[in-house]
């Protein structure tokens, strides 16, 4: 939440996020000019990572549980886009919604918009050709979502180090008031972001095979 992590902190995050962004604006702007037909589902993935991330359960003091979303857009634009349509959601929900804050917008960022979706993006290229599209799909935006509370843990016990055990033993108790609330989240993020795109790929699979992306048991072709 807003105020919730030192200054030292506040600065670090947003200096480790920036880069990724910097980098997530250039290839979002790449896309676009060369796909501009995938415009839709730029916005079908923002939308996504939107509605889900706002779902919120309240868990650690300073910190909430929710779906992230951003498993969707990892796996069809990569993960360096989806961290710019991260920062934006999370910009958004911070302003508007007060989910989140200003001054915890590069921590949020880096653990939603950058290593989740890293995670899910390694995560769906490597099981692709070996479980199939949709178990891939599944485990990516699962651990996806996971991922992201794993490194929240840490970045809530790298500021708040517990007295006897120090960061080790801060992050153990982070990841596991959390695990109660985001295990069964991620596994439903999961289910809804594979049914997804079962039906997006029945609706457009042109947009989708633009980047690679077909799910064998829906094609269409020989």
């Amino acid at each position: 939440m807003e105020g919730f992590l030192p200054l030292i902190w506040v600065i670090f995050w947003y200096a480790l996020s920036t880069p990724f962004i910097i980098y997530g604006v250039w290839k979002l702007k790449k896309v676009m000019s060369e796909h501009p037909e995938s415009k839709p589902m730029l916005a079908v993935a923002g939308a996504f990572a939107f509605v889900l991330s706002s779902l919120k359960i309240p868990s650690v003091t300073g910190s909430s549980s929710h779906p992230t979303g951003t498993g969707f857009g990892a796996i069809m634009f990569g993960p360096a886009i989806t961290s710019v349509m991260s920062a934006i959601v999370l910009l958004y929900q911070a302003l508007l919604l007060a989910h989140g804050g200003i001054t915890t917008l590069g921590a949020n960022i880096f653990s939603m918009g950058i290593v989740g979706p890293f995670v899910a993006y390694f995560v769906y290229n490597a099981l692709r050709s070996i479980a199939g599209f949709n178990i891939a799909v599944f485990t990516a935006a699962t651990l996806g979502d996971l991922a992201t509370y794993v490194t929240t843990s840490f970045q809530l016990a790298l500021a708040f180090p517990a007295p006897v055990g120090g960061v080790m033993r801060s992050f153990i108790g982070f990841s596991g008031i959390f695990a109660l609330t985001q295990v069964p989240l991620a596994i439903i993020e999961g289910l809804v972001t594979m049914l997804l795109f079962k039906y997006l790929l029945e609706l457009k699979p042109d947009v989708f095979r633009i980047f690679h992306i077909e799910d064998k048991a829906t094609s269409t072709e020989p």
